[in-house]
């Protein structure tokens, strides 16, 4: 009977370690996820400011001309 008790006590202490190291994972992730999202939101808002033309800066060269090599 002692030797139950004493297996299902180390059980319960491995399942709560357990658990303890899956609720840290899970904080983790979450923290890392919305990380990934923020960046994501940014890199979206300036895909779409690209796209619409928006501060695109001087031209890079002379319009229309050929490059010197010809």
């Amino acid at each position: 009977m002692a030797g139950e008790q004493e297996s299902l006590r180390e059980e319960l202490i491995d399942l709560e370690v357990r658990l303890a190291f899956q609720q840290r994972t899970v904080v983790e992730l979450d923290a890392l996820v919305r990380t990934l999202y923020t960046r994501v939101e940014r890199l979206e808002k300036e895909v779409a400011l690209l796209r619409a033309g928006g501060d695109a800066g001087p031209p890079i060269g002379p319009a229309n001309e050929p490059p010197p090599h010809y």
